[in-house]
């Protein structure tokens, strides 16, 4: 073990590690930090396989930590994509109501956005078509905030502005436990103790087991949810402009399919939501019997699946097959055709779920003693990473 105790240990890669990182070295820059992850490259899991959105932030409740941190989170991503070149494009994107029966909902969007403070803009169906030619639909919204970026390309910027800074980042090293010291924290790793004041817990897929290793053991669990896509083939681009998606169930937790344009040109088709048997196994056959038994053993799993019977068969079957999958995208693009997608990288998303079945709906810190565990931060933590990150280094004084 080294004689250095650092001020700040974050344990996770991903954005939101990187961007705590870069907020508390900017608010303090004779902070002495060392970010921890256990792959061999930072943005390994969800910041590196997800959709590439800079989202609005209509969807969520106003005066929430989701819906505060997305507008500002924002702003500021795309501030920092342009000073430190890296790639991006507001391009907007439409919300489809396909019927009579989702209008009700798509005003709700409409509203909910207006109170996030979005400047969205409702469309007749022959607007909507302006827009997006192949789309079907009644009616729609469009959100101009909306925008694509290349978050790898996020991550990179921010490791470099980490170490050049004097940060330390440290690959291939996994958390196995902590021990208190007087004055400092002893953090247990593959590759010998890391001695520090303060600890973030930034894991992810993985942030409920790393709270308990690490002495605060949280009242939820992590349930990955796998997303997976297709990409529309070359021929078969011209179909979407931008980004499309469909009004949402309310009674699903997930958006459901839609359209994304990349920041690469390509378009992505998806996700479905699918139960994973393995918290990082990407492939449908991926199985790790501790992760699984982690999930089937937890009782909250089985209140939420008890509500979602038929929309998660559902989702399953889309998963198996290529035409089902197909037929839910087509009721937004009614000519498309299997032979227009080919398949694409799947993701896993971390839903925290309470005991009671109750999905963890707003980002959820938690702080213990030095300790601050981010417990929940799915879609948009990516937009509003850079604010969480300054949230988390404000939240850190008193840690």
């Amino acid at each position: 073990m080294s004689s250095e105790t650092h001020d700040l240990c974050i344990v996770g890669g991903g954005i939101v590690g990187l961007a705590t990182a870069w907020a508390v070295m900017r608010r303090r820059p004779d902070t002495s930090i060392v970010l921890l992850e256990k792959e061999s490259s930072l943005a390994f899991h969800q910041t590196g396989r997800n959709s590439g959105v800079i989202h609005s932030g209509i969807y969520y409740t106003p005066g929430s930590l989701k819906a505060e941190t997305c507008r500002t989170g924002r702003a500021a991503l795309i501030e920092f994509c342009k000073e430190h070149g890296v790639d991006f494009e507001v391009c907007g994107k439409v919300v489809v109501a396909l019927n009579e029966a989702e209008l009700p909902a798509l005003d709700q969007i409409h509203q909910r956005g207006l109170a996030n403070g979005s400047k969205l803009k409702p469309l007749s169906a022959s607007e909507l078509r302006e827009i997006e030619p192949h789309v079907a639909g009644i009616r729609g919204l469009r959100v101009p905030e909306t925008g694509i970026v290349d978050y790898r390309g996020v991550c990179d910027a921010l490791s470099r502005l980490i170490t050049k800074t004097g940060g330390r980042i440290q690959l291939e090293t996994k958390v196995l436990g902590l021990l208190r010291e007087p004055n400092h924290l002893v953090i247990d790793t593959t590759r010998g103790a890391i001695r520090t004041r303060k600890v973030v817990n930034c894991g992810g897929l993985q942030s409920d087991r790393l709270a308990r290793r690490l002495g605060t053991p949280p009242d939820m669990r992590i349930i990955p949810f796998r997303g997976e896509y297709y990409t529309l083939t070359r021929q078969a681009q011209h179909l979407c402009k931008h980004l499309i998606y469909p009004v949402p169930n309310p009674a699903f937790p997930f958006l459901g399919v839609h359209f994304t344009r990349r920041i690469s040109g390509e378009v992505e088709c998806g996700p479905n939501a699918v139960l994973a048997g393995a918290r990082e196994g990407y492939r449908k056959t991926s199985v790790h019997l501790p992760d699984l038994a982690n999930t089937l053993s937890y009782p909250g799993f089985w209140r939420l699946a008890s509500k979602h019977v038929k929309t998660g068969l559902g989702e399953l079957w889309r998963s198996w097959s290529k035409p089902a999958f197909v037929q839910a995208l087509q009721r937004l693009i009614p000519e498309l055709s299997c032979d227009d997608l080919q398949p694409a990288p799947p993701g896993i998303r971390a839903q925290a779920l309470r005991p009671s079945g109750a999905l963890v709906d707003d980002f959820l810190f938690e702080d213990s003693q030095g300790i601050l565990n981010v417990l929940n931060a799915p879609s948009p933590a990516a937009t509003a990473s850079l604010s969480i990150g300054e949230a988390i280094s404000r939240r850190l004084d008193t840690v």
